[in-house]
């Protein structure tokens, strides 16, 4: 079975759209699995600091990246056997993922990884910044989620309370140049995405309205 073949539903877009939760619930109302690219990433900027590596050192770290044991489902993430859940959303590795997820050989490694993850799980919501461009050129449904950069940011300050909102909304706009800029598949909108603006929009009304495309989308090809 090749990744093809199996259905997926790729989240795209920028810190503090609401990729996460809107992914989650999405996965809960279809009956499908769910995957977060982004603590994938974020596990190996963890695996790099904590082995003593500079996150700019591209070859060590993608070679690190190569053999580290990495487990990412319902929220727990696993490196090399320890529970780094909570040490993935640190402030140390937030500074660190974004040089990590422009490295080229870590972007090739976790691709592969996403797409056995895919197969091995017959299908899935998977969100992240490249996934319906790069990772799932062929997904059943490609979503671009967006929305202002202040209320981004205040969503994300909401999520960080140990963080005031104008340093949030600096690393916001650091991340976003970061991802946009970089020269491996930077965050960008597919052709065939479909843009979701949820700046105004509550998240189980996100959810509907993606569960609705989803179905719009098998029944037109059923």
């Amino acid at each position: 079975m090749e990744p093809s073949d199996v259905p997926v539903i790729a989240i795209d877009g920028p810190a503090g759209s609401g990729k996460s939760t809107v992914a989650r619930r999405l996965a809960v109302r279809l009956g499908l699995d769910y995957l977060d690219t982004g603590a994938m990433y974020r596990a190996v900027a963890f695996a790099a600091i904590r082995q003593g590596l500079d996150p700019v050192d591209a070859d060590p770290v993608a070679a690190m990246a190569r053999q580290v044991e990495l487990s990412v489902s319902d929220g727990v993430v696993v490196v090399d056997g320890t529970d780094a859940s909570v040490e993935i959303r640190g402030p140390e590795v937030s500074r660190a993922v974004s040089v990590v997820a422009a490295n080229a050989g870590v972007r090739e490694e976790l691709r592969t990884r996403q797409r056995v993850w895919a197969v091995e799980h017959r299908g899935g919501v998977i969100e992240g910044r490249d996934i319906g461009t790069v990772v799932f050129p062929d997904a059943l449904l490609k979503v671009y989620l967006t929305a202002d950069p202040e209320v981004r940011a205040a969503r994300r300050a909401k999520e960080m309370t140990d963080l005031a909102y104008d340093t949030v909304a600096a690393d916001i706009a650091r991340r976003d140049a970061a991802d946009q800029g970089r020269s491996e598949s930077p965050l960008v909108e597919a052709d065939d995405a479909v843009t979701v603006d949820t700046t105004g929009l509550g998240i189980e009304e996100v959810v509907e309205l993606v569960a609705q495309m989803v179905e719009r989308r098998q029944e037109s090809m059923s």
